[in-house]
């Protein structure tokens, strides 16, 4: 009698798992607000700052054993890569502990307007109302991302500036990394006078505002256009008027002439 039972493939024994992607890796955001950049004077390195409107956009969602919280920034009319402008804030509860991702590195455009502390003060502010008291995982802080002095001290400024720690590992100051005690140690405020949450009450005034202040200006460029044509019109009646005194001046000189000379 033979044995039907079928030997494992070796290739397929030694071949390795596939790691599968987190169920929340592809989660959509579900809430937005709207955010406005103020001015600000140009800056050498990152260019003109001029008066800007964003979309934060949102999403979370809770286990017995994790949550997570995803914040977007998105630009109207610009396309970016999935791994910019998101920040990811995970707390595991088994460990009681808090990371704060993506591992890539936080990287936002438009650069230097103060929306990178505003998001990691909107992830501190989410992660203290419920676990004030877990850890915060540190990190290593990217390399390749630091394009000179000015970015490195932007970079650590928004960190310490949130309750984080810089350390540097060298005297060189190139590889650092990030870490603080315990999230009740980070701060949950930002420079509002760089970002501003419009709520929708304020977004339908402002845009009221603004289409009134269209209309006046409307009003006021007809009522300007209305005397432009209004002097135009007198400008044609006066060179009208100066041709004829012209015309009969030169008939008046001619006739004297006529005259003197008869």
């Amino acid at each position: 009698m033979t044995d039907s039972t079928t030997a494992p493939n070796d290739n397929e024994a030694l071949t390795p798992a596939v790691p599968q992607p987190h169920p929340w890796a592809e989660l959509v955001p579900d809430r937005f607000r709207l955010l406005r950049l103020s001015p600000l004077p140009t800056d050498r390195d990152t260019g003109a700052r001029p008066l800007r409107f964003v979309e934060l956009a949102q999403v979370e969602r809770h286990t017995p054993q994790q949550s997570l919280l995803k914040l977007f920034i998105r630009i109207p009319g610009q396309v970016l890569s999935k791994q910019h402008n998101l920040l990811e804030i995970w707390a595991d509860h088994r460990a009681k502990e808090v990371r704060f991702g993506p591992d890539s590195g936080l990287h936002i455009e438009p650069a230097n307007r103060g929306l990178g502390r505003f998001l990691l003060a909107q992830g501190a502010a989410w992660a203290q109302k419920r676990w004030a008291h877990y850890l915060v995982e540190g990190g290593a802080l990217p390399v390749k991302d630091i394009t000179g002095e000015d970015t490195r001290l932007r970079r650590d400024h928004c960190l310490l500036s949130q309750g984080f720690d810089v350390l540097y590992a060298e005297p060189q100051q190139l590889k650092a990394t990030y870490s603080a005690s315990r999230v009740s140690a980070l701060r949950p405020d930002w420079n509002i006078e760089k970002v501003q949450i419009i709520e929708l009450q304020e977004a339908a005034a402002m845009l009221e505002q603004a289409d009134r202040n269209l209309l006046e200006q409307e009003n006021q460029i007809r009522d300007i256009q209305e005397r432009l044509s209004k002097l135009r019109r007198e400008d044609g009646t006066l060179r009208f008027t100066i041709a004829c005194l012209i015309v009969f001046a030169l008939f008046q000189a001619g006739l004297l002439i006529w005259i003197a000379t008869r």
